[in-house]
């Protein structure tokens, strides 16, 4: 392994992380007694405000304390600010049972935008026209919205080495403000001799010329990746790396592709490349890494130590297999010890955006966070010990590290407003923006006229516990007022919802021990034509989906089917997840492998009666389904009737 040399001038960064993260001894990290015992105290809910050199005009992030530097493609004038890549159109779609449909895209670019990520990687514009058109949809509208301080996101697409990759990827990018195309070929030995079976040198000649391409198509923003190269020999790294710099590179990813390395090893990949990369010093050096040892966070951490100044993340953490490094772990993490500890490295991130941004991820993708994830996890900031919630009564900071507002949740049992049956408009509307939720005048009232709904309907619970002379604790009970837990639930099932094919009107169910169960379904389909159906089933939500199947009449697969109550309570709000897959013998193929995609599709529905909430997330899931066939049928047309060149 080669040296790093002292000689050339390195931000404090890297000073930190030869100093502070490698013994070369022990081959461990090694931390200095400071780290663990700080002689300052630290404010987790406020980031230092940044400035830039005065030479360069501010283009400042979303959020009001920070000021980011000026964009420029291969330079950042602060050496302290660390862009955020945000992969989860892309990546975190590649999830297992992440499908989202193009608008679904579009509100998270959107969300993704009020974070003030610095770039969205909007997804692989060559995979298919329905993700070419997508992608093409978030560059013209987030990717052209410029706030009144000069904030626009950089719009990304991912592209394999081959002029027809990079083409569609700079036909769809190419009309926001700020395109940038993403280019990779494998480096290391298993994929160069296995999966593209070319030498060092064929794979060199290609990396360097695609990103001339690239760059000859007008685009003077190209990010290059060298696949796996976590696994790849350093010697080998620094050519191509230095060739696609002199190719016209602009930023230098380096992917942990297979999630195999360690913080000290993935730290010290970084420090070589940044000291034996000829050109370096006219790039951005990027990470990207994977979760499968769980070390996707930490990695990502030492090479910014290290001098990388791009980190690559997803909302959640999703993405392929175990997952990418979590955006709201790298930020606030950041956020927490950048100034005192890192260095100090800082972002543009605007945090109290994280919240809503996880939940919108959760609802569209229909991957549930689990519940002990840290930051967004429902009990990342509850607390059931004793010992713990006596220290929590005395003071906050005895057992929390992060102010759960930091991130955009409120805590319920702080909040000075209840909202109950007579609460109104305005209130409701107050208590949603609280919680990071900006809504239209009609998801307004939609959400408005349901919230009335089950305050009355809690209501009447309560008067009917009165009347049973329950004890004063029931009487108390937080589950009879309507809760931030039943906000969420039914903004989640009002506005996080596929674009409707089908709507369910009516649901009659009958069902117990004297029979088998019937069910009575009535949808109404997009032209507004009301169909209904009858079937029996062994349980009410068994003959419900039969009767859905005789009105839509697509053959599908449940594979999942999972219910929560949001709140304590027998009149809780319930929400319902479903998977399913559909047996089309004419699914797309994937522009990789060509091969037929076995799409897997969720949907999620709330309310509090269950075989209701149960229905709305089947239907749901059937919508997303249709939609994506829709699509794809489009596409087959347009193919077909669409001559192409050799």
């Amino acid at each position: 392994m080669a040296s790093i040399p002292t000689t050339p001038k390195v931000p404090v960064s890297q000073i930190t992380f030869n100093k502070f993260l490698l013994s070369p001894n022990t081959r461990k990290l090694s931390f200095p007694p400071s780290i663990y015992f700080p002689s300052t105290s630290i404010s987790t809910s406020i980031l230092k405000t940044k400035t830039v050199a005065s030479s360069l005009p501010p283009s400042s992030s979303p959020h009001p304390s920070v000021t980011r530097p000026v964009y420029v493609p291969n330079k950042i004038s602060d050496p302290n600010y660390i862009r955020i890549f945000d992969t989860t159109l892309r990546d975190g779609e590649q999830s297992p049972g992440a499908t989202l449909t193009s608008k679904e895209k579009l509100d998270i670019a959107r969300q993704l935008a009020k974070l003030g990520v610095d770039i969205i990687e909007a997804g692989f514009p060559a995979a298919s026209k329905d993700d070419f058109e997508a992608v093409k949809m978030i560059a013209n509208e987030v990717g052209n919205r410029v706030d009144s301080e000069g904030y626009v996101p950089v719009i990304c697409g991912l592209s394999r080495c081959n002029e027809k990759d990079i083409r569609a990827a700079w036909e769809a990018v190419k009309d926001a403000k700020r395109p940038r195309i993403h280019t990779f070929i494998a480096t290391s030995g298993i994929h160069m001799e296995y999966k593209l079976r070319k030498s060092k040198k064929e794979v060199v000649e290609i990396a360097s010329s695609m990103v001339s391409f690239a760059r000859s198509l007008g685009c003077d923003d190209v990010e290059f990746s060298p696949e796996d190269a976590g696994r790849s020999e350093r010697e080998f790294l620094y050519e191509i790396l230095g060739e696609v710099i002199k190719a016209g590179a602009t930023t230098l990813n380096i992917p942990d592709t297979v999630g195999i390395t360690t913080p000290s090893e993935f730290g010290q990949l970084i420090a070589d490349i940044k000291a034996n990369t000829p050109g370096i010093e006219n790039v951005i050096i990027s990470t990207h890494c994977q979760n499968d040892l769980g070390l996707s966070t930490a990695n990502t951490l030492s090479g910014a130590c290290a001098g990388a100044r791009q980190v690559e993340v997803t909302i959640n953490g999703i993405g392929e297999r175990a997952g990418n490094a979590s955006l709201e772990e790298v930020v606030m993490v950041i956020k927490c010890r950048g100034e005192h500890i890192l260095g100090g490295l800082y972002t543009g991130i605007n945090t109290r955006h994280i919240t809503m941004a996880s939940k919108m991820v959760e609802e569209y993708t229909g991957l549930r966070v689990q519940p002990h994830k840290a930051i967004v996890g429902a009990n990342a900031f509850a607390h059931e010990s004793g010992i713990h919630q006596d220290g929590m009564l005395k003071h906050k900071g005895t057992y929390e590290i992060i102010s759960p507002e930091d991130i955009g949740l409120e805590r319920s049992n702080d909040a000075g407003i209840v909202l109950g049956k007579l609460s109104g408009r305005h209130a409701l509307k107050d208590r949603l923006n609280e919680l990071g939720y900006e809504l239209d005048d009609a998801q307004l009232g939609n959400i408005f006229w349901r919230f009335k709904a089950v305050a009355e309907t809690k209501k009447l619970s309560l008067l009917k516990m009165l009347r049973l002379e329950t004890t004063n604790q029931e009487k108390n009970s937080g589950a009879r007022r309507v809760t931030d837990a039943d906000l969420i639930a039914l903004v989640s099932d009002e506005v996080f919802q596929p674009e409707n094919v089908w709507k369910l009107l009516d649901l009659q169910v009958t069902c117990g021990t004297l029979g088998l169960s019937t069910a009575t379904v009535k949808l109404v389909n997009a032209d507004g034509e009301e169909h209904v159906a009858c079937s029996l089933g062994t349980g009410p939500v068994d003959s419900a989906y039969k009767a859905v199947d005789l009105i839509v009449k697509e053959p599908v697969t449940l594979l999942e089917y999972s219910m929560n109550a949001v709140t304590e309570g027998i009149d809780a709000i319930a929400t319902t997840r479903v998977l399913i897959r559909g047996e089309d013998q004419h699914a797309p193929t994937h522009a990789l492998t060509d091969k037929p995609l076995q799409r897997t599709f969720s949907g999620s529905g709330a309310g509090m009666d269950i075989v209701v909430s149960s229905v709305k997330a089947y239907v749901g899931a059937l919508n997303k389904m249709l939609a994506v066939k829709q699509q794809s049928s489009t596409e087959r047309v347009s193919t077909k009737r669409t001559p192409v060149s050799a």
